[in-house]
């Protein structure tokens, strides 16, 4: 058998409480729009970088930039977009705005994306 036809059933079968169980468990229409907007920030490899960075320890603006090689105003643009994502918080000490990881939860999901790809 090809593998284009193993994708696909060959009867016509619907399973109702299969179905049923899918649509009870599936997300909201908001909830599925923020998943979907969490994989798409992390499937920047800019953004990404600064996720695994902040993974370890906080970073300012200046920190980020020189580990990228990129520009500060670049970093900055791209953190812009993690922090209105939930992603990344920032406090402020002094003149200096530390980056953070939001939560434990942004963490966990990138540690088992590394897991996944190392098997």
């Amino acid at each position: 058998m090809d593998q284009k036809n193993q994708e696909y059933c060959h009867c016509r079968i619907i399973h109702t409480e299969r179905v049923e169980n899918a649509r009870r468990t599936a997300l909201s229409d908001m909830e599925q729009q923020r998943l979907t907007n969490t994989y798409k920030a992390m499937g920047d490899s800019t953004r990404l970088k600064i996720l695994l960075a902040l993974a370890h320890e906080e970073m300012c603006v200046c920190d980020l930039a020189a580990f990228l090689d990129i520009s500060e105003s670049a970093v900055s643009h791209q953190l812009r977009m993690l922090r209105q994502l939930y992603l990344v918080i920032s406090r402020r000490e002094g003149q200096i705005l530390y980056y953070n990881l939001n939560d434990d939860h942004i963490r966990k999901l990138l540690a088992v994306g590394i897991e996944h790809i190392r098997e």
